[in-house]
């Protein structure tokens, strides 16, 4: 796993208006690391309804479908990947019950990352790295230094780890060896209503920039 872990949070999306598979469609134009469906706000009927749409788009573009929470809706829907919290289902648990789905979990702490290391996640992730605005009640900010020493941590146990947490292109270059791929929410909006051309080059340009790819004039523009 490498360069944009991709997340279509439906809360950030509706307050702007913009249709989530709509949106998903641009960003997998970028043939992100992963794209994940963040919909803490829905009835597990939509949530499941949105992840079996989104299942043969990201099989179509060779990417990752990543649930949010929900290892029952990530099974139900074929997706690759369930992502689970610290007040989630246990990774152990999950794999009881969904032995196919990969499992990545979010770590805050060094002890919480080791925990999560000794049972063999698909991948971590690690932060906030920076301020974020997209959790009503977000973790202390950890910074690059203890992003560092959790990437060493993670890697000597050969899993990928994800920095999560304010990640915009600016901040892209600091990232540099310091994570795998970095997890983008609010990074990936468009400026301009619901310009999804805008959203396709703002992913484009994410990708490259995490995966310390040149990042074209085109990306960017």
């Amino acid at each position: 796993m490498r360069g944009l872990y991709a997340i279509v949070d439906v809360r950030t999306l509706a307050a702007r208006a913009i249709d989530p598979l709509k949106f998903a469609a641009a960003v997998l134009l970028a043939r992100p690391a992963a794209l994940q469906l963040r919909a803490k706000d829905l009835p597990p009927r939509e949530v499941l309804a949105l992840l079996r749409a989104l299942a043969p788009m990201c099989r179509g573009a060779h990417v990752p479908l990543v649930a949010n929470d929900r290892a029952d809706l990530a099974s139900f829907a074929g997706c690759d990947m369930v992502h689970v919290g610290q007040e989630d289902m246990g990774i152990d648990l999950v794999r009881r019950l969904s032995p196919r789905l990969g499992v990545g979990v979010s770590t805050h702490t060094p002890e919480q990352l080791a925990l999560a290391l000794a049972s063999r996640p698909t991948y971590v992730a690690y932060g906030p790295v920076y301020p974020t605005q997209s959790k009503e009640r977000p973790d202390p900010v950890v910074g690059i230094a203890a992003l560092r020493a959790a990437h060493a941590m993670a890697a000597a146990e050969g899993v990928p780890l994800v920095a999560i947490g304010g990640v915009t292109l600016e901040r892209a270059a600091e990232l540099s060896g310091a994570c795998d791929a970095a997890a983008v929410i609010s990074a990936l909006l468009p400026a301009r209503g619901g310009d999804l051309a805008e959203v396709a080059a703002r992913a484009r340009a994410l990708h490259a920039a995490l995966s310390g790819e040149p990042v074209s004039a085109k990306a960017t523009a």
